[in-house]
């Protein structure tokens, strides 16, 4: 197989996963076509790249994929709200931006279809992005919780 056939593999499959992850459309919108896979030593990417800056990892455990502040910013201009969206209040924003994690008592409202192990969205209460991590709990429990972490956060702005 040539090299640019392998490319199309890849970006195939990636976007496959992430119209799977996010819903129909997410992947083109998420990889553009000039994307560059990094990767893992069994041949199976690992990293997407964009101009030398990676968008998202994919999990080797479940082949689901996290995102980089990048990839959260392109996926939050291409899904309409609340779509994969964790709001929560403005007096906790500076912590969740400095990388700690949501708590469901601070959480204003989510995406109902947010299930555990998603990867969400984290926005503030005027629906700015703030922040990308992976749920903890459902969206129904994120709501009616008032103790424990909703969101672990991976990276804030």
């Amino acid at each position: 197989m040539s090299t640019e056939s392998l490319k199309n593999n890849h970006l195939k499959r990636v976007r496959i996963i992430a119209d799977y992850q996010f819903g129909r459309g997410a992947g083109e919108s998420l990889f553009p076509d000039n994307c560059d896979f990094k990767l893992s030593t069994t041949k199976r990417v690992r990293y997407v790249m964009l101009d030398k800056e990676r968008i998202a990892t994919m999990r080797a455990h479940d082949g689901r994929l996290t995102l980089s502040q990048t990839g959260a910013k392109r996926l939050f201009d291409c899904l309409k709200a609340p779509d994969y969206r964790v709001c929560i209040k403005d007096e906790v924003k500076d912590f969740i931006m400095q990388g700690k994690n949501a708590m469901a008592k601070h959480v204003v409202s989510a995406d109902l279809q947010i299930r555990a192990g998603d990867e969400v969205l984290v926005c503030d209460e005027s629906g700015s992005l703030i922040a990308t991590g992976s749920a903890l709990l459902s969206a129904e429990e994120m709501i009616a919780f008032n103790y424990g972490v909703a969101v672990q956060i991976r990276k804030g702005s």
